[in-house]
């Protein structure tokens, strides 16, 4: 998905004749902490809460104030990881859009980005989740769907995260099946480290010791 993709117009930006009330109010009413400055089409930058704390005469324009942030902003083509790479990196509560003349297109809030990570995780689709801890060449996500379509169902999402001075990984899978027992048991039988699982049916279902049966009988 790239950033157009997610531009809404119904948080309006400022002008720089626009006075600092009027920007603390329109903060407080869509509850943002940031808002981007237009003069026209033109995107000028950011101005931040942070900006305004200090201020005693609410009535001065904005264009007169000194700006905390560096113009941060995205490119209307640029991938949506762009857009949760700013937000994190620069604390945003929105990101203005440009095209390539550097002409506003729009923004995108945190509570839009909110929205469209859940919707990217399946977290409102019902199903099972399963950690697994790896190692680093031993990231197979083709292996793993393999093993969870072995139990009729499917991989929903996905994402890794990485630890510092580590060569070990977190990979986390959203499954479309709340009872992961057999599943797990699969990833298990294949020397997978399941560190934690949720939304199965029962912590205490014996799927471990029904696994560790199985190989104690094939070992026989």
């Amino acid at each position: 998905m790239l950033a157009i993709e997610l531009v809404s117009d119904s948080i309006p930006p400022v002008h720089t004749s626009d006075s600092i009330q009027k920007v603390v109010d329109r903060m407080i009413e869509f509850r943002v902490r940031h808002l981007p400055i237009v003069n026209e089409e033109q995107f000028l930058g950011i101005i931040s809460e942070d900006d305004l704390v200090e201020q005693t005469d609410y009535q001065t324009p904005i264009g007169s104030l000194a700006l905390s942030l560096i113009n941060p902003y995205v490119v209307e083509d640029q991938h949506i990881y762009d857009v949760i790479r700013l937000f994190h990196e620069q604390q945003l509560t929105v990101v203005p859009v440009l095209d390539s003349k550097r002409n506003y297109r729009g923004l995108i809030s945190i509570n839009s980005m909110n929205e469209y990570f859940a919707t990217m995780t399946a977290v409102s689709e019902p199903g099972g989740i399963i950690v697994l801890e790896i190692g680093a060449k031993n990231n197979s996500l083709a292996h793993m769907a393999q093993i969870v379509e072995s139990s009729n169902a499917q991989i929903l999402s996905s994402y890794v995260q990485s630890f510092p001075d580590s060569t070990r990984m977190e990979v986390t899978l959203k499954v479309n099946k709340v009872d992961i027992s057999t599943i797990v048991a699969t990833f298990m039988r294949y020397e997978y480290n399941v560190k934690a699982t949720f939304n199965h049916t029962g912590d205490n279902d014996g799927s471990r010791d029904r696994y560790d049966s199985l190989m104690n009988y094939l070992n026989l």
